[in-house]
């Protein structure tokens, strides 16, 4: 893994939070582990996901893993504020991580492997880790899946800069259509993926502003310093992400994007 491409700043961790709430029921409603199981959050990050796991699963601990030190006592402080005493938190590399093999019944990965430059790497060593009959749960986005009306070419090129930036560090912000062909090579065979699409427009106006203006555009606006290196003037990003909001402010805008969710037992 590279340099987080978003960055660890107090608005980014608000940003993932907002995220995780606004797609709750769409990426977890069919997440639930049985009652005594070990389950590996693999880069738990600030915890916006471990919060609906262990609220889910009250009866599976979860052993929650991330290289941030600072993430993880946001985590910590997340879960102990909703009083929820099945988790561990505790700070290691995803690639080194401290336990034999076939530890875990279950693992549970959310938006890590965009983040790696090699992520079959990553999924053979979790892989390791997963009891015979256990189950690897990986959710990721794909940038390419978006669009939205009305669309501007300007909104188009600050969208791009998004996918540019994490491609310049190794990344892919598309890795969400790959994550069949990943699982397979990392030696999985029974393998369920589903899309989840995300919808907004002004017949959702708490989903807009909690998708779009708080989790979308924010995260564009992070690669604010990319666009500079990219030959985007100052005008013309500003015109972007002006049209990035009018899809949240006009009457007639529209939002769309997909995650790809996939199970895979050992």
């Amino acid at each position: 893994m590279k340099a987080y491409v978003h960055g660890y700043s107090e608005r980014e961790a608000e940003r993932l939070v907002d995220q995780a709430g606004a797609v709750c029921d769409l990426l977890h409603c069919d997440t639930r582990y049985p009652e005594g199981c070990t389950v590996l959050e693999a880069g738990c990050g600030v915890g916006a996901q471990t919060v609906t796991l262990a609220a889910n699963s009250p009866g599976a601990h979860f052993i929650c893993i991330d290289i941030a030190e600072d993430s993880l006592r946001k985590a910590q402080a997340a879960a102990e504020a909703r009083g929820l005493a099945n988790t561990t938190f505790r700070q290691a590399d995803i690639h080194g991580l401290p336990y034999p093999d076939e530890y875990f019944d279950h693992i549970f990965v959310c938006y890590v492997l965009e983040h790696m430059t090699h992520p079959e790497q990553t999924l053979q060593s979790l892989r390791r880790l997963l009891k015979s009959g256990g189950s690897i749960t990986v959710i990721e986005g794909d940038h390419g899946s978006c669009y939205w009306h009305p669309e501007t070419e300007a909104s188009l090129r600050v969208w791009h800069c998004l996918i540019g930036a994490q491609a310049h560090i190794g990344c892919d912000s598309l890795i969400g259509r790959r994550l069949f062909p990943l699982l397979r090579q990392g030696g999985s065979e029974d393998i369920a993926v589903s899309p989840r699409m995300v919808y907004c427009d002004r017949s959702r106006p708490a989903l807009t502003d909690a998708f779009v203006r708080r989790t979308i555009i924010p995260m564009v606006e992070g690669v604010r310093d990319y666009a500079r290196t990219a030959g985007i003037s100052e005008a013309e990003w500003g015109r972007g992400i002006a049209d990035l909001h009018a899809t949240a402010d006009r009457d007639d805008g529209t939002f769309c994007y997909t995650f790809f969710k996939a199970v895979a037992i050992r």
